[in-house]
């Protein structure tokens, strides 16, 4: 008989070490399970970011990106010309650099938010973008020098501003996303005083 008591409290002692056991186990798999959880949802942030990003535009913004990344390539291109002439008033050297350091960010920026709302770098369709440029005028900028190469710079680049200004002001009136917005709206601000600096510098050629 005190055998199977021992017997018995043995079995009692291992049951309640093993059940001790499984509640540890048990414990460690609900605390593995909460950071698997939470993983989870980290990995569908990211979804619903892209999917709050893409909703957060308009065909309008679409449109402006689309037509003012090109637009700006074509300054840059300018600007990248009239840098190679020998000289330039100084302050048109300073211009055309400043012109290339504010809007190759803009392009980049610009690529980043077609590329998170999921739409084409071009648009669909033929639309007119204002003030560009036609492969007869850049020719006639790469061969121009002196006077004549900054008079038709300057020219060339009021036109071109006041282009990307007309299509900034109509992303300022019909845009849905804040950030495409407050650039519209700088584009008109930055490019409107640059447009009266040009225009004193070429009045003094």
């Amino acid at each position: 008989m005190k055998r199977f008591t021992a017997i018995s409290a043995t079995a009692v002692a291992t049951a309640l070490f093993l059940a001790g056991c499984g509640s540890d186990t048990g414990s460690d798999t609900t605390e593995g399970t909460i950071p698997g959880m939470d993983h989870g949802s980290m990995s569908a942030s990211p979804s619903a970011a892209s999917s709050g990003v893409a909703a957060d535009h308009n065909s309008a913004d679409a449109m402006f990106a689309q037509m003012m990344i090109p637009h700006h390539e074509q300054a840059v291109e300018m600007s990248d010309i009239i840098l190679t002439k020998d000289g330039l008033d100084p302050q048109i050297v300073r211009l055309a650099e400043g012109i290339k350091a504010a809007q190759g960010p803009e392009i980049e920026k610009m690529t980043g938010w077609l590329q998170a709302w999921g739409e084409p770098m071009e648009m669909s369709g033929d639309h007119a973008m204002e003030g560009m440029m036609s492969p007869d005028d850049l020719a006639a900028l790469e061969t121009a020098q002196g006077d004549e190469a900054a008079r038709m710079f300057l020219t060339q680049m009021i036109a071109h501003h006041e282009g990307a200004i007309v299509m900034a002001e109509e992303e300022v009136d019909n845009g849905k996303n804040a950030d495409a917005v407050a650039l519209a709206e700088a584009v008109v601000a930055d490019q409107s005083a640059e447009i009266e600096k040009m225009k004193d510098l070429l009045a003094g050629l």
